[in-house]
């Protein structure tokens, strides 16, 4: 059994109660289009990692009502909200391995969807009547628009750098993670030092998360994927991978990166050099090696907390999310 698995199984049962409230909130009276397409995602065969995480911090921490499955359901949907809006902004085609809703439905859908979703999120948080908790879920919500953004306002720009990257990812994933974690501690009503540690694990985990998810683009199989190897490149996507090699880059290979990703002039063998320039710098390695350091890095957060099978697992998951690259 994965570390994944067994963190599944431990909090099976709040799960399932998670999954009907999905359920019966994603519904809606007047506008049958928001189920359909907010079912799409849902039930695409996403990992629920991070409601998971929100349930698991909950019950580390020794919590004993029903309010850490509100905040679950409410980490999904903010998540899914930004998936919708994120394949727009992108322009993708294809999400988990299956056409991405913007194709299927429109644009505006998808967007609309997505806005009721963060509405619904709001709603249930609300629920709670933790305002603590609601105040980390707002933050996360804008901090992750802010992180998107930044992406957006670097996109292509070969200036950027791998501390404004680390930013991005910060904002875009590393927030919900954080948020997740760090909530299920405040409905606990944990000490202060857990909740922290569990921010902290949820953050590093966040990075990590989305650099092995980078790295993965240029070399993970298209069926683990849900997308086509080398979709970031020719997305013009500036990735660790990417930053690293141009930072290391002759005048020629300069050139090169400048023709492909800034002007958007890609030809039939581009990506194959790419890889060849990441290669040759070592890039690809250096990737992994750091998102192995932030693994490591999240499962040190968790010291302060006593030891538990949910401790266990969770030391696990980070271990399992880079288990991808090794």
């Amino acid at each position: 059994m994965s570390p994944f698995e067994q963190l599944q199984a431990l909090v099976a049962q709040d799960m399932d109660a998670v999954n009907t409230l999905i359920r019966t909130r994603m519904a809606s009276k007047h506008a049958p289009r928001i189920p359909e397409i907010t079912a799409h995602l849902v039930e695409a065969g996403g990992k629920r990692l991070r409601p998971l995480l929100t349930l698991a911090a909950a019950n580390m921490c020794g919590y004993q009502g029903t309010h850490h499955q509100l905040l679950a359901a409410t980490v999904e949907f903010i998540h899914t909200a930004t998936l919708l809006h994120d394949d727009v902004v992108d322009e993708s085609d294809k999400r988990r391995g299956r056409p991405t809703a913007n194709l299927l439905w429109d644009n505006k859908s998808s967007v609309l969807v997505g806005d009721y979703l963060f509405s619904r999120s709001f709603q249930l948080m609300v629920e709670t009547g933790n305002m603590k908790a609601l105040g980390i879920l707002a933050n996360a919500s804008a901090v992750i628009a802010e992180g998107e953004v930044l992406q957006l306002s670097t996109a292509q720009d070969l200036s950027t750098s791998e501390e404004t990257y680390l930013q991005v990812v910060r904002g875009k994933t590393a927030a919900l993670f954080s948020a997740a974690c760090e909530v299920g501690a405040v409905i606990a009503d944990a000490p202060e030092t857990h909740a922290n540690a569990l921010y902290a694990y949820g953050d590093a985990l966040g990075v990590a998360f989305q650099i092995v998810d980078d790295l993965l683009d240029f070399g993970g199989a298209t069926a683990t994927l849900g997308k086509n190897v080398g979709d970031d490149f020719r997305e013009r996507k500036l990735t660790l991978p990417i930053i690293l090699a141009v930072a290391k880059a002759d005048a020629s290979e300069r050139d090169f990166w400048k023709r492909t990703i800034e002007k958007g002039d890609q030809r039939t063998d581009d990506l194959a050099h790419a890889l060849r320039l990441m290669d040759s710098h070592g890039t690809l390695a250096e990737t992994r090696q750091k998102a192995l350091a932030w693994a490591e890095k999240a499962q040190q957060a968790l010291d302060p907390l006593p030891e538990s099978a949910l401790k266990s697992a969770l030391v696990g998951v980070a271990g399992f999310v880079v288990s991808r690259v090794v």
